[in-house]
């Protein structure tokens, strides 16, 4: 078999085999074929497509080019849950420990934030103390003890997405749906959980940008899951508005503890009350009216929130910080933002509030940048808001003053004022099982 023929045979639109597509997985894995053919494949599948059929072997070579995460000890009880990445999104520290203190085994990793989205990995490691390294081995145990575990990507967990990601983020082959899902994907089934949520993110914040869009890369996902054994559902949900009051690493942190001490905002509030219902419905069967009231019960009363006490605890992190979130590191340098004229927030690009987060320092622009955990950004007004000129609307934080005023200038692109309210849109647009 020649990776040649392979390219030759896609070049044309033509399927290839399972064996073909193992040989290119495997090759490229290991350095036997080399950068300029592995991108003509992937050119020739940017332009020609995949199949299911293809996307799903796809996946489950990826999957298979490094370590396999054994979950079995723990049945069916494991779950996962992801997010295709926006502004704002701190759901997995809300989700996981409210499934978790239900009974469900929570073993998740986590990666971090690159361009306008922000990352689980690094709000984790706002909290002084907190280890997102744990071994395998320390991994598991922790899962087994307390049912929870929130740590950064192994090294070898589908090693051959890091490296086809890294070539196609240069050859411009980003944008294809089964290269997008079956990157996502392969990570997700080489962690080993039986169940697996997707929260698809559509939007100005999201990679997809449309309700369609997003649809055909959940169906995608759900059906790649369902073909390598997983029990899996996604919800399609809105990205044209920062997800939450607080965007960037320690704030929020400590929106997360708002709402695991059953407050904070109504919106985020919800959409981890439906992420967490999709997940217990996948592990106990459970209707979606009784999966909601139980997540509901976690949050009311408490046992979410000293679950995810308990995780922080395991893991090396500062409790205090937990109980007193005011104690978590906040910006010296601040700019309050006004309206600069009265009306209603029309719309909110996620997009350029999310990059003017980058710019205070909450984010990175490559692999590799620093990270200001205090750096963020805190909105007071959101699409369909009335505002008045003059008044505040949003502040901005960072430990470098030098950045608030190129902060600012793209935080204000972001937003369009009009004298009439615009439509709601739903906060979940479909979910798919």
């Amino acid at each position: 078999m020649r990776i040649y023929d392979i390219i030759e045979k896609k070049r044309d639109g033509n399927k290839l085999s399972k064996e073909e597509i193992s040989f290119f997985v495997n090759g490229f894995t290991r350095g036997e074929i080399s950068k300029e053919q592995a991108s003509a494949l992937l050119m020739a599948v940017f332009i020609r497509g995949m199949d299911e059929e293809e996307t799903v072997m796809l996946t489950e070579s990826m999957a298979r080019s490094g370590d396999l995460l054994d979950l079995s000890a723990f049945g069916n009880m494991t779950a996962d849950k992801h997010s295709t990445g926006g502004v704002g999104d701190k759901t997995s520290l809300i989700v996981a420990p409210v499934c978790a203190s239900l009974g469900i085994k929570m073993a998740k990793m986590s990666g971090r934030g690159l361009g306008h989205t922000g990352g689980t990995v690094d709000k984790l490691e706002s909290i002084p103390g907190y280890r997102v390294d744990l071994t395998v081995s320390e991994f598991l145990k922790q899962v087994e003890n307390i049912g929870i575990a929130l740590i950064g990507q192994t090294g070898n967990l589908a090693p051959a997405d890091k490296k086809i990601y890294a070539l196609r983020d240069v050859t411009a082959t980003v944008d294809n749906i089964s290269l997008i899902a079956s990157s996502i994907m392969s990570k997700k089934i080489a962690a080993g959980a039986k169940n697996i949520v997707l929260d698809v993110k559509c939007g100005s914040g999201a990679f997809m940008k449309t309700p369609e869009d997003a649809e055909k890369l959940a169906r995608l996902m759900v059906k790649i899951g369902k073909s390598c054994g997983r029990s899996t559902a996604a919800l399609i949900t809105n990205m044209d508005i920062p997800l939450g009051s607080y965007i960037g690493n320690s704030l929020e942190i400590k929106e997360a503890v708002e709402i695991l001490k059953n407050g904070g905002d109504k919106t985020l509030r919800t959409l981890c009350v439906e992420l967490s219902a999709a997940i217990i419905s996948l592990v106990f069967g459970k209707s979606h009216e009784e999966a909601v009231n139980d997540a509901e019960k976690a949050l009311n009363t408490g046992i979410a929130f000293d679950k995810f006490k308990e995780l922080v605890s395991a893991q090396g992190g500062d409790i205090s910080v937990i109980d007193n979130p005011e104690l978590l590191p906040v910006g010296q340098y601040q700019k309050d933002i006004f309206a600069k004229e009265s009306g209603y927030i029309v719309s909110q690009d996620s997009r350029k509030i999310g990059e003017a987060s980058v710019i205070l320092g909450a984010g990175r622009e490559k692999y590799g940048d620093p990270i200001d955990c205090s750096a963020g950004i805190m909105l007071l007004k959101k699409t369909g808001d009335r505002v008045s000129a003059g008044k505040k609307t949003a502040t901005l934080y960072t430990s470098d003053k030098n950045r608030l005023e190129a902060a600012a200038e793209m935080f204000n692109e972001a937003f369009k004022i009009s004298k009439t309210a615009p439509e709601t849109k739903p906060l979940i647009f479909e979910k798919i099982v």
